[in-house]
């Protein structure tokens, strides 16, 4: 049985990340002020009251600047505009002096690797020539020919293929109608890579990080932090890299025109493997970290309570840890727990050597079980494999078991809120939402979806807008719900009985968990550690314990009740069960996680439960 290193943060009381609690918003999905069907950013200020309720410390926007809306936002046509879908600077400036009343910090997405095909900068460089000033701000190259010698330039530069299926090249058409040079994108053809050993990308991006600055953000989350830099040359690879490690289900591609929308240029079905192994020439290269230690320079300029989290699928963990050295980053996502599953052993694993290597560079590590790329973790644990990671589940996949995974769900997010550290929770997983796993084809959005001609299901069944009210038009989604518009992704059925108002006050429901665990994990400063395994842990039979401070942690992933240790009361348990029957709990049942103190340390209330603090 091995012992976790003790965090040991190099966090100082200013450094307010350090054990933050962050919600996503993501904001076309989250609350819709103007009945449009589409989420705005007055739709977030109308519920900061709930997240300030819920107890979180922090708010992590997903991007809502001037967009196409290609791939949801993440192709930005103006870094310092929003989106008037989600409303306008004046909106924002709102939204987050209302967020910092209430004591809520705000982190804002940052798309630095590519730009939307609709920036200024990129029509710029359609109309210039090759080798001009503004074509260098991207990767342009002239194509391979097709028979040595021809000087046709049809084929691509390189054998690179896009995270999100097919070539990551496309051919432009010069202002001559003449067949031109190629440019690279990682992603989707509307997402163009910029060039960042560009001196005027490096230096715009430093004025984008100062505009949000100005305005009183505080932090930034930065989008495939470890893609931006590109091998010297652009070699070829033969792999195929994945922005989340997971596999596609096993369908054959839709033939060309049998799914919807305008991105179905893929010429073979994506094939998800690793996104490091074998290495690739356009991920975790060493000159990114140049990048990040010059940021840390102007985010230091803004005081000592700026920071920047990566967003990086880098393996294994002593590479991600190179992130967020004290001069580069303050945190990076912490991708190998969330991969780990509903299973002990793989948890207990992941755990330790997170830990281990944020030690090594003296960082606090961030625990994070969904988000806006991948299937609902409520939805995961419910496969016959929870520790399986698709990439997106259709109507024709396997279906999980509901009931199963909700209480799984619940009892890994005990265990993620009692790691020292900082926790990420995506939007409605306090409210136990599913992935909708029946979306038809026709209401998908999802650029990986049509690229890859319907081969890999993508990412929609996660972002459908949430339920707010169970007797309401949308439930709720829109305020006024009376005439408003149908919501941008269709809710299904099941979203009813989770509805906050439905949960609202009531004991046992997920919402109320939620309340109870954050809490909880603020007054006993859970987020601050030390952590060691316990006594009881044996992940090998599908038990996981560790004590945090003076609290125990039991989460029960096996086959059988495993009892209370004695001595101990059940201060929160993922269960179903009343409050009021926790102190006579002797028995930990399976798919449950337990919070427990020491019968002579506990203060009045605690053997019940009761929120405290």
């Amino acid at each position: 049985m091995s012992n976790p290193s003790v965090q040991g943060p190099r966090s100082s009381s200013r450094d307010w990340w350090a054990d933050a609690v962050v919600y996503q918003v993501y904001p076309r999905s989250f609350a819709d002020a103007n009945g449009d069907g589409m989420g705005d950013l007055r739709g977030v200020t109308a519920h900061l009251p709930y997240l300030e309720r819920l107890g979180v410390d922090a708010v992590w926007l997903s991007p809502f600047y001037k967009s196409p809306q290609a791939d949801g936002g993440y192709d930005v046509a103006d870094y310092r505009q929003v989106d008037p879908l989600f409303g306008s600077l004046a909106d924002f400036d709102s939204m987050l002096q209302d967020a910092h009343g209430r004591g809520l910090k705000v982190i804002v997405d940052l798309v630095p690797n590519h730009t939307s095909d609709e920036h200024l900068w990129f029509r710029e460089a359609l109309a210039a020539p090759p080798g001009s000033a503004q074509r260098d701000r991207y990767i342009f190259r002239p194509g391979k020919d097709s028979e040595p010698g021809s000087g046709d330039g049809n084929r691509p530069p390189n054998n690179w293929k896009s995270i999100f299926g097919g070539p990551a090249w496309t051919r432009i058409t010069d202002a001559g109608g003449q067949d031109g040079q190629w440019y690279l994108h990682l992603f989707d053809t509307k997402q163009p890579d910029l060039n960042w050993d560009n001196a005027e990308v490096q230096e715009e991006m430093r004025s984008v990080l100062r505009f949000w600055l100005d305005r009183g953000v505080d932090g930034f989350r930065v989008d495939v932090a470890h893609g931006l830099v590109k091998e010297a040359g652009l070699p070829d690879w033969d792999g195929v890299a994945a922005m989340v490690e997971g596999t596609a289900p096993h369908r054959d591609p839709l033939l060309p025109g049998e799914a919807p929308g305008a991105h179905s240029d893929a010429e073979e079905p994506h094939r998800a493997v690793s996104p490091v192994y074998p290495p690739s020439p356009f991920f975790d290269q060493e000159g990114v970290h140049a990048i990040y230690r010059d940021w840390h320079k102007v985010l230091s300029g803004y005081g000592p309570d700026r920071m920047l989290v990566a967003e990086a699928w880098v393996e294994p963990a002593e590479r991600l840890a190179r992130y967020v050295r004290k001069d580069e980053m303050q945190q990076a996502f912490n991708f190998d727990f969330l991969l780990a599953g509903w299973d002990a052993e793989r948890m207990a694993a992941a755990i330790d050597t997170s830990l281990a290597a944020a030690a090594t560079v003296g960082a606090p590590c961030t625990w994070v079980l969904s988000n806006h790329d991948t299937v609902r973790h409520t939805t995961r644990f419910g496969l016959p494999d929870p520790t399986s990671f698709t990439k997106g589940i259709g109507p024709d996949d396997e279906q999980p078991d509901a009931s199963l995974g909700l209480a799984r769900a619940r009892a890994a997010t005990l265990v993620s809120l009692a790691l020292p550290g900082s926790a990420y929770l995506y939007q409605g997983e306090e409210l136990g939402l599913p992935e909708h796993t029946t979306l038809p084809a026709g209401a998908r959005q999802d650029p990986t979806f049509f690229r890859t001609r319907g081969a890999e299901t993508g990412r929609d069944g996660c972002r459908v807008p949430l339920p707010w009210t169970a007797g309401a038009p949308g439930f709720g989604f829109s305020d006024p719900a009376e005439n408003a518009a149908e919501p941008w992704l269709p809710q299904p059925d099941s979203f009813g009985p989770h509805a906050a108002d439905v949960q609202d006050g009531v004991e046992g429901s997920t919402l109320e968990l939620y309340r109870a665990a954050l809490a909880f994990r603020a007054a006993e400063k859970l987020g601050a550690g030390p952590v060691v395994w316990a006594e009881a842990h044996s992940p090998e039979s599908g038990l996981l314990a560790f004590t945090n401070g003076d609290v125990l942690v039991v989460a029960n992933m096996g086959f059988a009740s495993a009892p209370v240790p004695g001595g101990y009361a059940v201060a929160v348990s993922s269960g179903p069960e009343p409050r009021a029957e926790w102190a006579d709990m002797q028995e930990i049942p399976v798919d449950c996680t337990v919070y427990l103190q020491k019968t002579t340390t506990l203060h009045p209330g605690k053997a019940q439960g009761q929120q405290h603090g």
